[in-house]
Formats: C-alpha cells, sequence, structure tokens
C-alpha cells in the first residue's frame, strides 16, 4: 500500500499528526494552525470520529473548527465498511480541503475504513493537496505502518508493539502518541527493530508534527517531538529475542525536537529551525 502518485506540476498536501490531548480553547496554536492551513475562513474540513465510540466526538470537532474560523466543517462517520462505498460520503470527501481523524482507537479505523474507497480516496486527495491531519489514534493511522498496540516502558522487547496497516499516506515514518505523558520509547524503538527504513516519530501531548509536501517536519505545540533515526542501524538482536526479552539495538540516532525545530524525513537531518537566535539579536 504505497501512497498515492503526486500528479506532475502538482503538490501533495501537509500531513499533520498530533500526539493527542491538544488545547481545544486556549492556547489552541495547533488546531488553528489547521484550520489556516485548510484556508482559513475558505477551510472546508471534513472531520472523522470514527476511532471514537463517544456520540458526541464529531459534533465537538465541528463546533471547534467553525468556532476557529473555518468556512464549512462537517462531520463524517463510518460505522460499517459499507458506509464507505456511499457516493454521497465519498463526493463529501473530494469537496474538503482538510480532512482531521479524531482520537479513540486506530485499530477501529483500521477495521472499518482501511481497504475501502474512502481509504483510496483520501490517499489520492492527499496527493493532490488536501491537507490530512489526525490526533492521538488518528495520528498513528496515517502512516503505512502503524502501532496497533503494544507495553509502556522505555526498554524495548521483542513482544512490546503490536504492528498493522495504516492508512498509508506515507511510508517515511512510524508514529506514536502521548509519548513522553506514557512512556512509550520502548515500543517506538521496537517497532523500528521490526522496520529499521521507517523514522520513529513520538508525539508528546499537545504537540504537533507538520509535514510539508517536501517532507521537511516543522514541530508545533507545547511538548517535543522524539525522532528515532535508525537508517545506521548497525546491529539487532530482534531475530534471537524472546517474546519478554530486551532487544539490542546499536547505531540509532535520537533528536529531541521542540517548536521550531525541523527534521527533513528525506535527508534525515534535524535542525533547530526556528529556534536559532542571531548573535546580534537583544
Amino acid at each position: 500500500m504505497c501512497p498515492s502518485r503526486v500528479q506532475e506540476g502538482g503538490q501533495r498536501g501537509w500531513i499533520v499528526p498530533i500526539g493527542g490531548a491538544e488545547h481545544k480553547e486556549h492556547d489552541a496554536r495547533i488546531l488553528e494552525r489547521f484550520v489556516a492551513l485548510c484556508g482559513g475562513s475558505e477551510a472546508d474540513i471534513v472531520v472523522i470520529p470514527t476511532a471514537s465510540q463517544l456520540p458526541d466526538t464529531g459534533t465537538r470537532y465541528e463546533q471547534i473548527f467553525s468556532g476557529m474560523g473555518a468556512g464549512r466543517v462537517t462531520a463524517l462517520d463510518f460505522d460499517t465498511r459499507r458506509d464507505t462505498t456511499e457516493a454521497n460520503r465519498l463526493e463529501r470527501i473530494e469537496q474538503a480541503s482538510g480532512i482531521f481523524f479524531t482520537g479513540g482507537n486506530q485499530l477501529r479505523i483500521a477495521t472499518l475504513i482501511g481497504g475501502t474507497p474512502i481509504a483510496k480516496l483520501i490517499r489520492t486527495r492527499n496527493a493532490h493537496g488536501v491537507h490530512v491531519g489526525g490526533t492521538s489514534a488518528g495520528a498513528s493511522i496515517l502512516s503505512e505502518h502503524m502501532i496497533a498496540f503494544g507495553k509502556e516502558g522505555s526498554s524495548p522487547t521483542a513482544g512490546s508493539v503490536r504492528l498493522a496497516p495504516g492508512l498509508g499516506l506515507t511510508n517515511r515514518f512510524v508514529i506514536d502518541q502521548h509519548f513522553r505523558q506514557r512512556d512509550r520509547l520502548g515500543r517506538l524503538l521496537a517497532a523500528l527493530a521490526y522496520n529499521p527504513f521507517a523514522i520513529g516519530i513520538g508525539l508528546d501531548e499537545d504537540t504537533a508534527a507538520f509535514i510539508r509536501p517536501d517532507n521537511t517536519l516543522e514541530v508545533e505545540g507545547s511538548g517535543a517531538v522524539t525522532v528515532v533515526d535508525a537508517g545506521g542501524l548497525q546491529f539487532s538482536s530482534m531475530d534471537r529475542a524472546g517474546e519478554n526479552e530486551p532487544i539490542c539495538l546499536l547505531g540509532l540516532k535520537v533528536h529531541i525536537l521542540t517548536a521550531g525545530a525541523t527534521f527533513n524525513l528525506h535527508t534525515r537531518r534535524a535542525s533547530s529551525g526556528t529556534l536559532t537566535v542571531s548573535k546580534n539579536a537583544h
């Protein structure tokens, strides 16, 4: 399940995973930036609350985005896989300038939407310039390889993570959310031991990675993003470790990024970005 191809002369939309528990009223800079990205007063946002089993989740985000000035916001839920074939729902996705997945259970999104016309259309629309964001479970689902569930703790073990297919907007990274708050370094490292090609992105709460069409990630929010680069992995004991045994991983590179810092997912280079202050600044 590869990302959809960008048309010649076109540009992919931004991908915006959020670590969960983002501020929704005071200092709601992440959601406000997403609305601005989608067009501000001209923004046409579809909210997909499928991950949540709370009946008011979609309505709540409709109110939040509308209150931030978005021109049109529609919650579009999917209770069965049959819903994903309905022409009016597909048409609504076609009209949107932004698509947003709420939190909840990422496996619920995968089982209800994965492999359906809606999933294919969202990949296509992102490749044609539509911005796609998600918080918590809605962040995990965005990549090709998704952390379905796992154990908390800072040390990776062979059985500390379970992976499943995500939506496949990109194959460059694996996301984990509520990262520092729920001590999830171990399961992100285990995911990279299974798939060293990907870059691990650990998102703190109220923290987002705004990923540009050129694959540059910029951090927004009050927490940090932990980037784990396994591209230079020299050794892994994953192939011989028992279910509950620790894994030996040599050659990992780790970056801790805060608001304004960047990481290029193509060149694998980190930058302090707007955090860099000139010596002449007062």
